[in-house]
Formats: C-alpha cells, structure tokens, sequence
C-alpha cells in the first residue's frame, strides 16, 4: 500500500553507534531505489513498453523492499519513534505483494499495474529515504520536504490502482493453483485460502488507504504550511 512508516530518530539517537547504523541503512535504500529507478526509466525508453520490466527489476526490487522488514526492528527496540503495529502493517503489505503475488505469479509480470505500482514505490521511496538522511543530519532542504509532502498526492493512488490491479490479476491463477493454500482434512484440522485472503487484503484498501491519504495531506498541511519539519511518524 503505501510507504511503510517513519524511520524518525529517537533518543537512541545519541548512541553514535545508533547514528551510524541509520544513516547507513537510509542511504543504502536510497541507492538500491534510485538503481530500480534507472533501470525503469532505461527500459520504458528503450523498449516502449513494460513488458520485460519486473524482470529487470526484480533482484534489486526483493532485496530493498525486504529489507524494509528491518523497520519494524527499528521500531521494537526503540532507534525510531513510530508504531510496531502501523510499521508493519505498511511493511507486510509491500512485502506480501512483492513475494506473495507478483514473484508467485508469473502472468502478472508484465500488466500494466505492476509497473504503476513499481514507478510509484521507487519515487516514493527514493524521496523518503532521502529525507531520512537529510532529517539526521540536522536539516532537509525544502524542496525535498516539499516532494515529501507533494508527491503522494498522485504516487499513492497511482500506487494502490497499480497494487490492487496486480493482485486482481493473479486471483484466477491462485484459485486454480490453489498456491499457499491449506485444505481440510488435514492433522490440525484448519483450512487456510490464499485466494480468499488476497480478496480480503483487497477490501482493506477501502477502510485504510482512504485514512492513510487523509493523514498524509493533514500532514502536508501541517509541515508545508510552516509546521515542524521534522519527520513525523507517518
């Protein structure tokens, strides 16, 4: 769904140790995105056409985007103020459609919503990274904060068509797969429906992206208008 949550510096800040690792894992994902990036751009002007793209993107993409799992640590053991619980409902969410669906499901490679989805990701990405580093290091420039606060306003619906049309488009393959799926009878006496889970991760956009957006243009307001410009916690 959207960008997974703030990697904001606590008080563990002080820690040089601390300091080090932070930055070090900020500018490394800022590099892996911008390297997904360019790969994007190259393949969009040289093919003219999407097709081919995921696989172009795919080491780069399964190893940053899981490596975001580490935000959650972050969050557990205090080096940034945001939620365990809201950090990894953001984190799943990018990691199950990453792995879950599209390296799962081979015919949505190449539909038109992975690479909406994947467009808006590194954008957003490289943006919020970026204004991690520039946030530790004491100050971010303003037109950072602004394509911080500006640019969701078009990436994230971009990116939840792009999500929601990915997971549509692999829903006929895992129905008839039955990929990740567990049936009865078995020893545990439990079934579980991949299928039926991806259309219910679908219905959770409705309730949550609409308060997500919400928050992000309250926030906007709040920095853009001359509110305080250091990471919130979104």
């Amino acid at each position: 769904m959207a960008a997974p949550a703030s990697s904001k510096p606590s008080s563990k800040q002080q820690n040089p140790v601390a300091v080090a690792y932070l930055v070090a894992y900020n500018v490394a994902q800022v590099m892996g995105w911008s390297a997904i990036f360019f790969i994007i751009v190259s393949h969009i002007f040289t093919e003219r056409e999407v097709k081919g793209l995921y696989q172009k993107v795919a080491p780069l993409l399964n190893i940053f985007q899981t490596a975001a799992v580490l935000e959650i640590f972050h969050c557990a053991v205090g080096l940034v103020k945001s939620s365990v619980m809201m950090t990894g409902f953001q984190v799943f969410s990018r990691v199950m459609l990453t792995w879950g669906v599209v390296y799962s499901v081979t015919m949505v490679h190449d539909i038109f919503g992975v690479f909406m989805f994947l467009f808006a990701w590194t954008v957003t990405e490289i943006i919020r990274y970026s204004f991690y580093v520039f946030a530790m290091a004491g100050e971010v420039p303003y037109f950072l904060k602004w394509c911080r606060y500006t640019f969701f306003i078009v990436l994230y619906p971009i990116g939840v068509t792009g999500e929601l049309l990915a997971i549509w488009g692999s829903l006929n393959y895992v129905k008839m797969s039955n990929i990740y799926s567990y049936d009865l009878p078995n020893v545990y006496n439990m079934s579980f429906s991949y299928y039926y889970f991806l259309i219910g991760c679908m219905v959770m956009y409705i309730p949550v992206f609409p308060q997500l957006y919400m928050y992000m243009l309250a926030q906007r307001k709040k920095v853009i208008g001359g509110g305080d410009v250091r990471p919130k916690t979104e």
